[in-house]
């Protein structure tokens, strides 16, 4: 166990100290972070995805509130990341784009929310 500071310029050194080793963990941990995922709708749609089996393009979109082209563009990043799948077919005439998560997206979700869950602790700590 550390001496207790004797005087004020200790005391607040060593404060300093521990303030500073606390904020080093905290990066530290903030940068292990998957920023395909960190990112606002990717994580929206990872979760999504995470609990339900699979989600239809329109579900995903009504669900996020996103438009076309902004659930096309992240879809297609995480896709290109193999964290999702995406299934194209035909009810009909009409197209139907259906999405899943993949075992991948499934690992690096859990790898995400542990460095979450590990940056939250540290910031109590601090």
């Amino acid at each position: 166990m550390a001496a207790k500071p004797s005087t004020f310029r200790e005391a607040r050194e060593e404060k300093t100290r521990r303030t500073s080793v606390g904020t080093r963990q905290q990066e530290s941990t903030a940068t292990n972070l998957d920023r395909l995922i960190h990112e606002r709708t990717r994580l929206a749609i990872i979760s999504a995805l995470a609990v339900n089996t699979s989600l239809t393009f329109s579900e995903l979109k009504e669900l996020l509130g996103a438009s076309d082209g902004n659930l096309s563009v992240h879809a297609r990043k995480l896709e290109d990341a193999g964290y999702i799948a995406c299934t194209k077919s035909f009810a009909g005439r009409v197209p139907k784009t259906e999405y899943r998560l993949t075992t991948i997206g499934r690992r690096a979700l859990e790898k995400y929310l542990n460095h979450m869950e590990a940056l939250i602790q540290a910031t109590r700590e601090g």
